[in-house]
């Protein structure tokens, strides 16, 4: 096995976007793609199948912390992909590179995501933002489902899995998170027509709905988050790496098992009850 380090850059034409990989690992092996892998969640499930030995697409708005991700794990296979999930033809040339660089897709990791701004009212919320919401947490995961769908057909051996990063906002909402809440609803829904629509070309889909890991996004748990009650109170906070774990457990389960819905979440985070 070639364990030299080399860096290569390569260009995703329809955007004009640079992909930047660093590997090490052999090409053969288990490949997946994560979203959003600059930071947070991404971040924490892209180390976590670096490590346990998959070859990895990084996909994010900006190069540099993706760099950042792959550089973490040295040795490791990693295809850094600067790409807007929200523009079709961003998921069109994300998608060509990882066909171009791996020839296949084990796993969609449809991780990218954004809350919007939180805490305004509905009836303050903006077209323009409620949209943005929508372009990224819903249309991004259509666009990347569709995309990996097209290549797990058409691919020999046949088939993958696709893992959706949904929310416990997919149950019960927090105040004035309408159009966060709406989107992960909608993500259930996409997850179920995925799975059913999938059997038929060996395609698994599952979605894990996460309460309170602890990233730059949940920060503000620790000094008070917004109850229904109109209280501001401190919320429990877990380790973003068991996360991680249970999405890697979701993704190496063989062929013929699926969890099409998982909820990991801080044991004693306001949630159960909620409301």
């Amino acid at each position: 096995m070639d364990t030299a380090k080399r860096t290569d850059t390569d260009t995703a034409k329809s955007t004009g976007a640079e992909a930047h990989e660093t590997h090490g690992a052999a090409r053969r092996g288990r490949v997946a793609l994560v979203t959003g892998a600059g930071s947070g969640i991404g971040r924490a499930v892209a180390l976590e199948l670096l490590r346990g030995g998959w070859s990895l697409a990084l996909a994010g708005r900006r190069a540099e912390p993706l760099r950042r991700t792959a550089g973490l794990v040295p040795g490791a296979t990693a295809l850094a992909v600067p790409a807007d999930v929200s523009r079709p033809e961003d998921v069109d040339a994300l998608f060509a590179a990882v066909r171009e660089r791996f020839g296949r897709l084990d796993l969609l990791f449809n991780n990218a995501g954004t809350f919007g701004p939180g805490g305004v009212p509905v009836e303050e919320l903006s077209f323009e933002a409620w949209r943005r919401v929508v372009d990224v947490n819903l249309n991004g995961a259509f666009l990347c489902a569709r995309a990996a769908y097209r290549q797990m057909k058409d691919q020999e051996p046949r088939g993958g899995r696709i893992i959706n990063n949904g929310s416990i906002s997919a149950h019960t909402p927090r105040p004035h998170s309408v159009a966060y809440t709406a989107t992960k609803h909608a993500l259930t829904g996409l997850t179920k027509s995925l799975a059913l629509d999938g059997r038929r070309y060996g395609i698994a889909a599952g979605q894990i709905d996460i309460g309170n890991a602890a990233t730059d996004m949940t920060a503000r748990m620790g000094s008070g988050a917004l109850q229904a009650t109109g209280e501001v109170v401190p919320e429990p906070v877990m380790d973003v790496a068991d996360v991680a774990r249970t999405v890697r457990h979701m993704a190496e389960l063989p062929a013929e098992a699926n969890i099409p819905f998982v909820t990991v979440m801080a044991t004693t985070m306001p949630y159960l009850g909620r409301g």
